[in-house]
């Protein structure tokens, strides 16, 4: 693993180019700044000044190389790079309240924004008034969307809000794209259909993931749950309740494991086994290093008395890589199939790196291989 530390401010998202040797990022604040990687360091090139509120969501379209931003003005921003400056198109969202997160599709013919307004603004470029326009999902949504992921076939999106709800609705737009196939989710796909909707879990959805099939969806709750759903006549869905603090973001790894992370700041393993019906705690990727017990004089401990009121020797270290709450969790190397790598950014302004490949040749013999 490998950490890099950018800002004394938290990193509230981030997005990766197609090669990976840029990143955009936001430092809780109105702008983003795109990093550049020069050798083992990384450079300032570039910062995006066009919202007048905290940037909330960036999302990174590798194939067209745009940008799309949102944020708590309310609006949205799809940027273009046309030299060396990068330009910016105003998207109008019609929404009354901040907008929390953004998504590109597959193809990247349309994109997703959620708010707080109780709906998902669905945006795609119509060709003929040369615009951006969106059409809007609403029920049966109760409360702001936290997080947004698509299927792989470009129709279904999958979304978390805070009515402890998972669900998956038709984004199906006539006027970009062909007539959809069917999926283990459903045939019948108009515009703002709810594919699935999720029961059980009893917290605000942070996190959501499709795997690389699509067949399955996984959330990431308030309430320290992990939970899959997978696709058929009847969606079948495995929660487990982990004992870590809240998880703010998951991701699939291979077809049958999850990478989820939130506060208690290190990513965790956890693996699902579709023939049994079971999700497990498969471990930490952040195994702290064994630091050496120093013993404190007479006079640090009548110190810690005067300062602390006590005498206990042993101070609250986080020995993990961040040292802050994870916010969110991008695949790096190989995709939701086969990942090689993934990077974490947090509250402590800092991006981490993982190898998980010997990792999860570790958790293979524990887990009888189920999670390769």
């Amino acid at each position: 693993m490998a950490y890099h530390s950018f800002l004394l401010e938290p990193i509230s998202c981030h997005a990766w180019n197609k090669d990976r040797t840029q990143i955009a990022l936001c430092p809780n604040n109105h702008d983003v700044h795109i990093y550049k990687k020069e050798g083992n360091g990384w450079t300032k090139t570039q910062v995006l000044k066009e919202h007048n509120g905290q940037v909330t969501g960036i999302d990174w379209a590798p194939e067209s190389n745009r940008i799309v931003t949102c944020g708590t003005d309310r609006n949205a921003y799809v940027w273009t790079l046309k030299g060396d400056v990068w330009k910016p198109t105003l998207v109008i969202l019609r929404i009354n309240r901040a907008a929390r997160c953004v998504k590109w599709s597959p193809k990247e013919n349309k994109f997703a924004v959620g708010s707080g307004s109780r709906l998902i603004s669905v945006c795609y470029f119509e060709q003929e008034n040369d615009w951006w326009v969106c059409k809007h999902i609403k029920k049966p949504i109760r409360s702001t969307i936290l997080c947004l992921d698509w299927h792989p076939n470009n129709i279904l999106l999958a979304a978390g809000s805070c009515d402890f709800k998972c669900r998956i609705f038709s984004a199906y737009i006539k006027e970009v794209e062909e007539k959809p196939a069917p999926t283990p989710w459903g045939s019948k796909m108009p515009f703002g259909e709810v594919m699935f909707e999720s029961t059980g879990t009893a917290g605000w959805v942070h996190g959501v993931c499709f795997s690389e099939s699509g067949n399955r969806v996984a959330w990431a709750s308030h309430d320290s749950t992990v939970a899959v759903a997978e696709g058929g006549k009847t969606a079948v869905i495995t929660s487990l309740s982990s004992e870590t603090l809240p998880l703010l973001c998951v991701t699939f790894i291979t077809e049958n494991s999850l990478v989820a992370a939130g506060h208690d700041c290190y990513p965790a393993l956890f693996v699902y086994d579709g023939e049994k019906g079971t999700l497990t705690f498969g471990g930490k990727l952040d195994v702290p290093k064994q630091s050496a017990q120093k013993g404190l004089t007479a006079r640090e401990r009548f110190q810690n008395l005067d300062k602390k009121a006590t005498s206990d020797t042993k101070e609250a270290v986080l020995e993990s890589l961040h040292k802050n709450s994870i916010s969110q969790i991008s695949i790096l190397q190989g995709g939701k199939a086969k990942c090689a790598k993934f990077c974490t950014t947090g509250m402590d302004g800092g991006m981490a790196i993982w190898d998980v490949k010997c990792f999860l040749l570790l958790c293979a013999s524990i887990c009888n291989k189920s999670c390769l």
